[in-house]
């Protein structure tokens, strides 16, 4: 039984994460600190308890497993590393070994194939500094998915947010904003942490 906010964020930071991050695919992981605080807001919000949901470019799977132990019916983890797959279901089988948590299914494949109906898309896709509008892209099939979709971008993106969602006709009815820690794991990085301003956006279709 997961009892506190703290205590959720504790056993994600226990969780593997990236082995070989990939540049290209903007690899960073969701810290245990606001994968931990976006579960639980969602779970005060009556959005995890029953619900199906898709974790897209899902990574080691932090997010998606904070919405399992709270009590999510099912997560639907996506995400076209091939590598990063097998770690993600590593982290959801060790969870299952301590506590009772849903069903999962892991998908090894771009978010754009997904063809299915779900309650909720999570997603923390690259910021599209690498790969042009592959937010864009990440945006677009979770509106065509999902009723709600919750998604982190870069904070000074914010009018792009809102242009895409009135464009497939969301509202945004809830916006965080957090420092996102970058740790160095790429050559380019001159220090150790690099922070970036990031928001998380809560949108529902009209």
């Amino acid at each position: 039984m997961i009892r506190s906010k703290r205590d959720l964020e504790v056993i994600l930071s226990k969780l593997k994460s990236f082995e070989k991050p990939s540049l290209t695919l903007e690899q960073y992981p969701t810290p245990s600190h606001i994968a931990a605080e976006w579960a639980w807001n969602m779970a005060l919000k009556g959005e995890v308890a029953g619900k199906v949901i898709v974790d897209a470019g899902c990574g080691p799977g932090i997010i998606g497993l904070g919405l399992l132990l709270l009590g999510a019916r099912k997560v639907i983890f996506i995400d076209k590393d091939q590598e990063i797959i097998p770690i993600c279901q590593q982290n959801y089988e060790k969870i299952r070994e301590e506590y009772e948590i849903g069903a999962a299914e892991f998908v090894a494949h771009d978010f754009s194939l997904f063809d299915g109906e779900v309650d909720i898309v999570v997603q923390n896709p690259p910021f599209g500094t690498k790969q042009e509008h592959a937010d864009k892209r990440f945006l677009e099939k979770a509106f065509a998915v999902a009723p709600i979709v919750y998604s982190m971008h870069k904070w000074s993106t914010q009018k792009f947010v809102e242009a895409v969602c009135k464009d497939h006709d969301f509202k945004i009815t809830d916006l965080w904003r957090y420092e996102f820690p970058i740790k160095a794991v790429f050559k380019f990085h001159e220090k150790p942490v690099q922070v970036i301003d990031v928001g998380l956006w809560r949108m529902e279709r009209l």
